[in-house]
């Protein structure tokens, strides 16, 4: 695809596909970020694409009900494993968080061994196929993004442990399906790294306006170039990560 023949019909979903994320991941990054677990979304969104993989072999059908069952009590799985760990080992939670992460990378791979178009299906569930999201997929999205953002900034004094993990594995699980593993972790950290040193109500309009500018750029670029969109919105996004980061406030200024 090229720029003279862009479709808004396929960028403007694939852009709200974009936002909806950004919804819920801007401030669950925010929080990931400064608990160290940066590695937590990885898991738990490869989590969530094993029980995708897994309902796929079953015969359910894609985007079925079956397939969001599986994908969140995958999930979920993996959310109530990692709140033991932090309770149990918190010194090494972030290896262990790294351990499943594995686990479930190659638990896909295994699964999809014998399958001929197995290489294909891990390529969707790693980068992504957001040129693909349609409308009929945005509302279930919609519900999922702002419920779980909603919850987080009114009752997230209330959550708990184990309250994070089970909203992180209902975010990432829906946003997964969406935009892919590599574009859910990069709307996760890069926003809230590139503003971390923001004042607070400052740092939420900063981290939101950076994804939404990165989404934006790389949709368009990809259309451009011909490039698959997943990859050049993370390149955009860390490449619009490091201009907020560079005309922001500094720790020295801070301190100050």
């Amino acid at each position: 695809m090229n720029i003279s023949g862009l479709e808004l019909s396929i960028l403007v979903p694939a852009f709200l596909a974009g936002l909806l994320v950004l919804v819920s991941h801007v401030p669950l990054g925010m929080q990931v970020l400064s608990r160290g677990i940066v590695f937590i979304d990885l898991a738990i969104a490869q989590i969530a694409g094993l029980g995708v993989i897994a309902a796929d072999l079953m015969g359910f059908e894609p985007q079925g009900v079956g397939v969001q069952v599986s994908a969140v009590s995958a999930a979920l799985l993996g959310a109530f494993l990692l709140t033991y760990t932090e309770k149990r080992w918190p010194e090494v939670q972030e290896a262990l968080i790294g351990v499943l992460f594995v686990l479930a990378a190659t638990g896909g791979v295994l699964l999809l061994a014998h399958n001929v178009h197995g290489g294909e299906h891990l390529k969707d569930l790693l980068v992504g196929q957001i040129l693909w999201v349609n409308y009929q997929q945005l509302p279930l999205a919609a519900i999922f993004s702002l419920a779980v953002a909603l919850l987080w900034f009114t009752q997230r004094q209330r959550l708990g442990v184990l309250g994070f993990y089970i909203l992180f594995a209902f975010a990432v699980t829906a946003s997964v399906q969406l935009v892919g593993i590599y574009l859910v972790f990069a709307s996760l950290i890069v926003p809230a790294m590139a503003t971390r040193y923001y004042a607070p109500k400052q740092r939420l309009i900063w981290a939101y306006l950076s994804g939404l500018i990165a989404y934006a750029l790389g949709l368009l670029a990809s259309a451009w170039w011909d490039l698959p969109a997943g990859a050049v919105i993370v390149w955009a996004m860390a490449g619009v990560g490091l201009i907020v980061y560079g005309f922001g406030p500094r720790r020295h200024q801070i301190a100050a």
